[in-house]
């Protein structure tokens, strides 16, 4: 991660095993690069969901102590407004997909850290997996699974709170296959009344899907509202056919 050279001595640390109000507001963030706020911690499952509501989410590498991050714009899509192109409309129309959810959250999580084109790097650490897989198992986690001719084709993870989903990462191994995972996601989020899809931070290949900036102020006010956290869902019963 190029963008996290940094000074520690302008940041906050964050303390472990202490969990509550233990972040800087996250207007504390730096401006440059992309809104880093705190270093340090535990990936616990109490210290991440404290951390989504709050709009602070880690990124970092292998061999880093946890870097958090705020960034001011963030950059968001809304379930009912997913852009589908003309080609993926007639992907969508041939079916030729098949979707399902949290059938394979571990697989989809080391598929998405998997080497990409153009580096060898990724953000996916062993212990981001391990605290997201403690709360897949707690029912705040979740997978979306694009398969093909029975094999995986492409996917999705993210974290569920309240009426907010937080993308995280997604790949694809055969083309339109994330995408398709993506549009039937956001059309499950829209009938659950889920109002917002966290983007974290800009990509081309995001803003074409119809992701939009929204500053960090009004993002924050949006998690307030909608990071209820009694609001559960079964996602493992839409596979149900």
């Amino acid at each position: 991660m190029s963008k996290a050279q940094f000074r520690s001595n302008q940041l906050y640390w964050v303390r472990d095993n202490i969990i509550a109000g233990d972040f800087p507001p996250i207007n504390a963030a730096l401006k440059e690069p992309d809104g880093l706020l705190a270093i340090g911690a535990d990936l616990s499952p109490e210290r991440l969901l404290d951390a989504y509501r709050r709009g602070i989410f880690p990124w970092y590498n292998e061999g880093q102590p946890v870097l958090w991050w705020s960034p001011d714009p963030r950059w968001v899509l809304e379930p009912a407004e997913v852009k589908i192109s003309r080609s993926l409309h007639k992907t969508l129309k041939r079916k030729t997909f098949h979707v399902t959810y949290d059938t394979h959250f571990q697989k989809v999580m080391e598929l998405c850290a998997a080497p990409r084109k153009d580096t060898d790097a990724t953000w996916i650490t062993t212990d981001i997996m391990h605290g997201f897989n403690l709360l897949h198992r707690q029912g705040y986690a979740h997978s979306v699974e694009c398969w093909s001719d029975g094999r995986l084709a492409g996917g999705l993870y993210g974290i569920a709170i309240g009426r907010v989903f937080f993308g995280e990462s997604m790949f694809s191994r055969k083309s339109d296959a994330s995408k398709i995972a993506l549009v039937s996601l956001a059309r499950q989020l829209q009938a659950w009344d889920f109002r917002i899809i966290d983007c974290q931070i800009h990509s081309r290949h995001l803003e074409s899907l119809g992701a939009k900036a929204m500053t960090r102020n009004r993002f924050a006010a949006l998690l307030k509202q909608f990071c209820t956290p009694h609001i559960h869902h079964n996602w493992r019963e839409l596979n149900v056919a």
